[in-house]
Formats: C-alpha cells, sequence, structure tokens
C-alpha cells in the first residue's frame, strides 16, 4: 500500500484515498512555498465543517433525506466530471460503483447523520479519523498486505481511542451510540477505500467521484422520499443541508484532487490530522458545544494512530 491509498476518508465520503487509488495526476511543487499549507489548513476547515452542517441539519431532515440532499448536490457539482468519461462506463461498472457507492457513502453518511441527532458534532469528526486505521487492517485481513509494528502500535492506539471516546457523556446522556455509529462509518469507508483499490483502479478519479455519489443518490432516493419530512424545514437547516452538499461533498473534492496534482497526495493527506480539529472548533465556536477531557484524550490517541500508521506506510514505500 502506498502512502496516497492509505489517507483518510473525507466526510464527503469521496475518500482522498481513493481519489489517489484511481487515477491522480503527477505532482507538479511549482508554487508559492505557503499555498500549499494554506490550501490544506482550508480542506481540513471545509471537511471538518461537515460535522457541524450534519449537526445543524440532521434534526430537522431526519439522516436519509439530509444524506439524499446530500449526495444529489455534490452529484450535480461533479457531474461534468463524469459526463466527460462517460464512454468508458459500462453498466456492468456502474453496477460495481453501485455495490461500492452503499459500502463506501451511503450506509456511512447515514451513520454520521444519525450520530449528529445524539451527540456533538465532534464525536463523529474524531471517530472518523479512525478510517486511515480501519483501511489498514482490512487490507492485511482481506488482502494480505503488511502490518509493520508502528501500524500495529496505531491501530491499538486508534481502538483504545474510541473506548475512551464512546465512554463520555454529554448533557447527562452517554455518547456511546454516536461514538460507535461514527467508528462504523469509518470501518465501512476502510472497506470501500479498499474496494475502490482493487475494482476501479485506472479510471478517473472525478468520474468514479461523480458516479459513487449518482449512484448512492439513486440507490436511496426510495428511502429518502418515504422518509421525507411532513413540516416545514428551518432556513438554517436547509443552507445547512447545501454547504454539506456543495462544498463538503463537491467542491472539496475537486479541490482535494487539484491538491494532489501540486504537492502529492502524501503531503496532501496530511489533512488527515485538521479535520477532528476543525470539526471540534467549529462546533465549539459557532454550536458551543463543549471540547471535553475525553473527546481530547481520545482524538489525541486516534490521531497518534493516524501518524504512526501513515509513518509505516511513508517508510515501507521508501524502501
Amino acid at each position: 500500500m502506498s502512502a496516497s491509498e492509505c489517507t483518510t476518508a473525507s466526510p464527503a465520503g469521496v475518500t482522498p484515498a481513493a481519489a489517489a487509488a484511481v487515477s491522480a495526476p503527477a505532482a507538479d511543487r511549482v508554487g508559492a512555498p505557503w499555498r500549499a499549507p494554506l490550501e490544506l489548513t482550508m480542506l481540513g476547515a471545509i471537511w471538518g465543517g461537515s460535522f457541524l452542517f450534519m449537526r445543524v441539519a440532521a434534526a430537522d431532515f431526519g439522516p436519509l433525506p439530509l444524506v439524499e440532499a446530500r449526495l444529489s448536490l455534490g452529484a450535480l457539482i461533479l457531474l461534468p466530471l463524469l459526463w466527460a468519461a462517460r464512454a468508458r462506463f459500462s453498466l456492468a461498472l456502474w453496477l460495481r460503483i453501485a455495490g461500492i457507492a452503499a459500502i463506501n457513502s451511503v450506509i456511512p453518511f447515514a451513520l454520521f447523520a444519525w450520530a449528529a441527532e445524539r451527540a456533538p458534532a465532534g464525536i463523529g469528526a474524531i471517530s472518523n479519523a479512525m478510517t486511515v486505521m480501519f483501511t489498514a487492517l482490512i487490507a492485511f485481513l482481506f488482502y494480505g498486505e503488511r502490518i509493520g509494528p508502528r501500524r500495529l502500535v496505531g491501530l491499538v492506539a486508534g481502538f483504545v481511542g474510541v473506548a475512551i471516546l464512546a465512554s463520555g457523556r454529554t448533557a447527562g446522556a452517554s455518547v456511546w451510540p454516536a461514538a460507535m455509529a461514527g467508528t462504523t462509518a469509518a470501518l465501512l469507508y476502510g472497506i470501500g477505500i479498499n474496494l475502490v483499490r482493487r475494482y476501479l483502479t485506472g479510471y478517473p478519479s472525478g468520474a468514479v467521484a461523480a458516479a459513487n455519489l449518482v449512484s448512492g443518490s439513486v440507490l436511496l432516493a426510495p428511502l429518502a422520499i418515504y422518509e421525507w419530512p411532513r413540516h416545514a424545514i428551518a432556513a438554517g437547516s436547509w443552507v445547512s443541508a447545501v454547504l454539506l452538499g456543495v462544498l463538503c461533498t463537491g467542491i472539496a473534492f475537486v479541490f482535494y484532487y487539484r491538491l494532489i496534482g501540486r504537492v502529492g497526495a502524501a503531503r496532501a493527506s496530511t489533512v488527515t490530522y485538521l479535520i477532528p480539529l476543525f470539526g471540534v472548533i467549529w462546533a465549539w465556536l459557532i454550536l458551543g458545544e463543549p471540547l471535553t477531557l475525553t473527546m481530547a484524550l481520545a482524538g489525541a490517541l486516534i490521531l497518534a494512530g493516524v501518524a504512526l500508521s501513515q509513518r509505516e506506510v511513508r517508510r515501507q514505500a521508501n524502501r
């Protein structure tokens, strides 16, 4: 596994790892030295903001309608990329993408939205970082890829972090269900990344991402329509849903893909560390949600696990 193939899953569900695993451009590092750090920070802020938007909109929309809006809006943004490569997408490929979309987008999105109804936004943002470790674990268990000592320690640190995160409470209520939902979503992202690497390699990354979102939207539409709220949806919830789909799911992927082309996938993957940080910061600044000691300790352990996992991958790639 290369460094580019073990990055985190974005909250968009269109994972950076999946982007690197299909067809990414060669890195072009020409440019002002401050530009890449600024763009990485902006991308981390956008993807971290997705948990804020879910927290605001989920209570009004409900998980499934919110996910449908997110998938549909994200697909609209990426549709030109799919149209440009449409000749390469056979019926068999569409069926394959639809199956992967259920694992890599529809179900994880729904789990994160369900969690956002029940716990602070930071819980989802922190548990999302487990994707890196689950990707490595799935590759080891099912595809025979090696887990070195650093990555093994990283896995242990990550799982301890999840246990600590799940033990926390907010407003007197346990966050365990939400933490488990977020962790399960991260596991599904890890499975999805491995499936993309093995079955969609060689296809244009942007087109695959668009097809993933289109397929997910079609798959979920019947349930989302059935569950669509009968009450009027608040303006703030609509704004959050639109930003979640257009900015965090559509535009952010294009932004990330271009960043890979400029600085390389390994460097671009460091956005992993910024997503939970911004997820917690936005929830604190805008919603007044507290950063608890449990969340801080769990986040530190999970991010340490991510760092160890990525370091192991890069060490192997450089041999």
